[in-house]
């Protein structure tokens, strides 16, 4: 069968079944020129060597082209804004004006204390309550978090890492006083600990104890939550540190590797949970190789579930995936470039075909964004999406000599990087040794002398200067925010029933020195409004907490 045919067969079955279950946005797409785009483009030659083994069609295995057989001639991506900030109050009052505006789901920032298994009124939060995401010391902070946004009608991404457990169990809490069960809400936590080990630093537990925990909220969800990822396997961190492209892959997929692994051993059987995995890359300025970077990592994945772990069901397969434009790559020369920046990046990510977005705003490299700031970078997305005609046809860019190139390329250098990596024991025992973090300081360190040696130039930064330039409005986070969030924890602690804190948070210290799962006995204490912190601490008595090894 040509590959003509097999297209009008891929049509005929996986395309037709989709469409009746989700109709296209148009009957038509076309160019301004009356072009029509085709539902996607391949070989206008029949022979073209390895197509079908590369490439194949959206929807199906290796996935190359795209993990639906409609992309977003069916639905958009989702817009989804990372916001959060001070007090649960005023974060919840930006979620609403967000999705006024036309963003279509929600993403969490939390603070450093909260990310850190701190209270507001531990000493190590002092100065860093609500300053980089909002402040959450219990589940009453998560009820007026959600105040009046209906948790089964909109999906919720939380990037927390080592108090993923915690936070996921309040969340549930409160779709249930809302009225809307476990197995009715979906989003994403982030939940991947291993590159907060070799790249950003919120770890609390050590490596083995760390892994328990995600795998006990694997088992868990599987059963009780089944539309929630549970976990978010994040390359952006990695780049975000100054890895190159490649080593964001490669990095990112033996961490998901790892987790497979772990999964497996804790008895669970790969299908039953790897559906649910889900994906966070970077993009950044690099516009051809951010695009085949993506495509790489989607046939990467589909080929490691197949072939290592011996995935049967085509979800198990399918690399789904979160996209941040570079946070690292705004610059405070200038800050209005930054816009410029993240069109492309964010180009980048629809033409490499990703399921969610967040567009950074201009003034992050300042401070927290405005709230002018966080609408333009929310009105790219939907220029994008409205206007340019990338969404209108699946891969535009397969087939280009160029893009291909790349994605093989991209493939193989990741690939050998994941052999080193298997070598040395897996990802847990490389990180153990400092491989990944020497590998991403040494390109960190070289990308910094390309832009101080004027090979790499940056925009505003050392070259096309300006002298004077005027500083724009920022927001800032005010003390009393602070002093706020400490006065409603005492309030909260004064009304609670102590006793059944103290019964819930013994409980889970049986459970941490047993073998059951964590997740049952973090819900109860949750519900008895026991705070982050006081479920943190109880877990650092049993398993202690980690100690960097420092690699130079």
């Amino acid at each position: 069968m040509s590959i003509s045919e097999k297209k009008q067969a891929w049509q005929d079955t996986v395309v037709a079944k989709n469409i009746a279950k989700s109709p296209e946005r148009k009957p038509e797409f076309s160019t301004t020129s009356g072009i029509e785009m085709e539902r996607c483009f391949t070989p206008a030659f029949e022979g073209y060597e390895g197509y079908e083994e590369n490439l194949g069609f959206p929807g199906q295995y290796p996935f190359t082209r795209g993990v639906q057989p409609t992309m977003y001639r069916g639905r958009f991506w989702t817009m989804r804004q990372y916001a959060g900030f001070g007090t649960a109050k005023e974060s919840n009052e930006r979620y609403k004006y967000l999705l006024q505006a036309g963003q279509t789901g929600l993403s969490v920032a939390f603070d450093l204390p909260t990310q850190m298994g701190y209270d507001s009124d531990a000493a190590m939060a002092a100065g860093e309550v609500g300053k980089v995401g909002v402040a959450i010391d219990s589940l009453a902070d998560m009820e007026v978090l959600f105040d009046g946004i209906p948790l089964d009608q909109v999906s919720t991404s939380m990037t927390i890492n080592s108090t993923a457990a915690i936070l996921l169990a309040m969340y549930i809490a409160v779709a249930e006083k809302q009225g809307v069960s476990a197995d009715k809400i979906s989003g994403t936590i982030q939940n991947d600990i291993l590159k907060e080990y070799m790249a950003r630093g919120t770890y609390i537990y050590p490596p083995r104890e760390s892994m328990r925990i995600i795998t006990d909220i694997f088992a868990y969800c599987k059963d009780c939550v089944p539309k929630w990822n549970t976990i978010s396997i994040s390359g952006y961190h990695i780049r975000e540190a100054g890895s190159s492209a490649v080593q964001e892959v490669a990095f990112t997929l033996a961490d998901g590797i790892a987790y497979v692994d772990a999964a497996i051993k804790a008895g669970l059987s790969v299908d039953e949970f790897a559906p649910r995995l889900a994906f966070f890359f970077n993009a950044h300025n690099n516009l051809l190789e951010e695009v085949a970077k993506f495509r790489a990592a989607r046939r990467m994945w589909a080929k490691i579930m197949k072939e290592r772990f011996g995935a049967k069901d085509p979800r198990s397969m399918m690399l789904r995936f979160h996209t941040q434009t570079a946070g690292c790559t705004l610059t405070a020369q200038q800050p209005d470039n930054n816009i410029m920046r993240v069109t492309i990046q964010a180009l980048a990510a629809v033409l490499g075909g990703t399921q969610s977005l967040h567009t950074n705003s201009r003034d992050e490299a300042l401070a927290l964004p405005t709230e002018d700031s966080v609408r333009i970078a929310l009105r790219t997305q939907q220029v994008i999406a409205y206007e340019s005609g990338a969404a209108d046809s699946i891969d535009p860019l397969a087939g280009s000599f160029l893009v291909e190139s790349l994605t093989d390329q991209i493939e193989q250098a990741a690939f050998d990087y994941i052999e080193k990596i298997d070598r040395l024991g897996g990802a847990v025992e490389a990180i153990s040794r400092g491989f990944q973090q020497k590998e991403i300081q040494d390109s960190a360190y070289a990308y910094q002398r390309a832009i101080e040696t004027d090979e790499m130039i940056i925009v505003g930064v050392n070259r096309f200067t300006i002298q004077n330039e005027p500083q724009p409005e920022l927001l800032r986070i005010k003390e009393e925010v602070e002093i706020a969030q400490k006065k409603a924890l005492a309030d909260m602690k004064a009304k609670r029933d102590s006793a059944k804190v103290q019964e819930a948070l013994k409980a889970l210290e049986a459970a941490a020195r047993g073998t059951d799962n964590l997740m049952p006995p973090i819900l109860q204490a949750v519900k008895t409004y026991a705070t982050l912190g006081e479920i943190a601490d109880v877990l650092r008595g049993v398993f202690g907490v980690h100690r960097e090894t420092v690699v130079l």
